[in-house]
């Protein structure tokens, strides 16, 4: 009789075989039980008509993935086959997932723009307008490519008083993304009138960074108007649907954001020609009103008119006089009168004319206002008597 294995033996076995046999292999099949752990691993399972077999991505491999998996979805799977002891159970460890039948890229690019166009990012109504004639263009982009050079060469020539700031930023590789982020958020605190976010042409993996989930929220974001001009007239990316504007190159992407100043130059040269004529036309009816003045002058003569005004004049002024001497002899009789009121009535006058005057604690009283055993004082010009009243008797 063979020697009886054990459960562990048997498994420990099984997994030897298992993830030696198979090492880097290729499956093809439909996702469903799909699972994205906070951890950042993806937990699945991929089917076929017959079968089914459980798959793991782990997080530093997941993190790498340009597209969601979704469920129903057809994927090739690169992996190796791991086994669990404890259970006797094995699984798919992926290293790499491609869609079945589309480039992962060309999904990730898909699915990303679905989600965006639905949350309304790409919605005309909202893009913000340019400038006519920007004071500051605020650009981000690298300081070592050709896209910076055209966008200054293209500057110069078209609207030279608008001043430049360059934001050095990278634009592809690993850590692009953030680099590009933080360096649009950098733009947008200088509260340029625009900004230009783009780079030169390149392969989609160069300029997959301008197709990235954080990028296209950092340009929906800013307050600055923003033009997106990454690659040549071919490529259109997500940060192009979420711009303000979109321009097929940097250098186009200046020419938007810029007036010609050729163009002004023309302007203001037809408009000079143009207010010319019109004061040319004004003037002309304004010598026209003159000599119509002229000839009614002349047929009613200038003497005439300057004896009849003189006239007029010379009434005015006597009347004027006439009436100021009249108010001012009815205002000076006024006067006096008041005056002689005031005198004749002011206590110091009766006192003068022969008078004496009461007061009481320092007050002047009339006769009518004192009572019995009050103290009053009698005054003259002379002498002042103070009094106690003993009787009163109306006469």
């Amino acid at each position: 009789m063979n020697q009886a294995l054990s459960v562990s033996t048997l498994n420990n076995q099984i997994k030897s075989l298992l993830e030696t046999t198979f090492v880097g292999v290729y499956v093809q099949g439909e996702i469903s039980n799909l699972t994205y752990h906070s951890s950042g691993h993806i937990y699945f399972s991929i089917k076929d008509e017959n079968s089914t077999i459980s798959c793991v991505m782990f997080r530093g491999n997941a993190q790498y993935l340009k597209f969601r998996l979704e469920v129903g979805m057809k994927i090739i799977i690169s992996g190796s086959i791991t086994a669990y002891i404890p259970r006797g159970n094995y699984q798919l460890m992926c290293t790499k997932i491609d869609p079945d039948g589309q480039g992962s890229l060309a999904l990730a690019f898909e699915q990303l723009k679905e989600k965006l166009q639905k949350e309304g990012l790409f919605d005309i109504n909202i893009k913000k307008t340019l400038p006519k004639y920007p004071k500051r263009v605020v650009m981000v982009t690298s300081s070592t490519g050709a896209a910076i050079e055209d966008m200054k060469k293209v500057a110069q020539n078209r609207w030279p008083l608008a001043r430049l700031i360059l934001i050095p930023t990278l634009v592809q590789g690993e850590g692009s993304k953030l680099n590009i982020v933080n360096s649009i958020k950098k733009a947008d605190s200088l509260n340029c009138d625009v900004m230009i976010v783009g780079r030169g042409g390149g392969s989609i993996e160069d300029l997959w960074a301008f197709n990235e989930e954080i990028v296209a929220r950092a340009i929906f974001e800013a307050k600055t108007p923003v033009i997106s001009a990454v690659g040549h007239e071919v490529d259109f990316l997500i940060s192009d649907f979420v711009a303000d504007v979109r321009a097929a190159t940097p250098s186009n992407a200046m020419e938007i954001a810029l007036p010609d100043k050729n163009e002004h130059l023309i302007y203001l040269d037809n408009l000079q020609v143009e207010l010319e004529n019109r004061f040319k036309r004004v003037l002309f009816n304004k010598e026209q009103i003159l000599l119509n003045y002229k000839k009614h002058f002349e047929q009613h003569s200038l003497d005439r008119k300057f004896s009849f005004i003189q006239k007029e004049i010379d009434f005015l002024k006597s009347n004027l006089i006439s009436t100021f001497s009249q108010v001012y002899r009815q205002k000076q009789n006024e006067l006096n009168y008041l005056k002689s009121a005031y005198e004749s009535n002011h206590p110091d006058r009766k006192i003068v004319d022969g008078y004496v005057q009461l007061s009481k604690n320092n007050q002047i009283v009339s006769l009518d206002s004192v009572k019995i055993n009050e103290e009053i004082t009698l005054e003259t010009t002379k002498l002042s008597v103070r009094c106690n009243i003993l009787d009163i008797k109306k006469i």
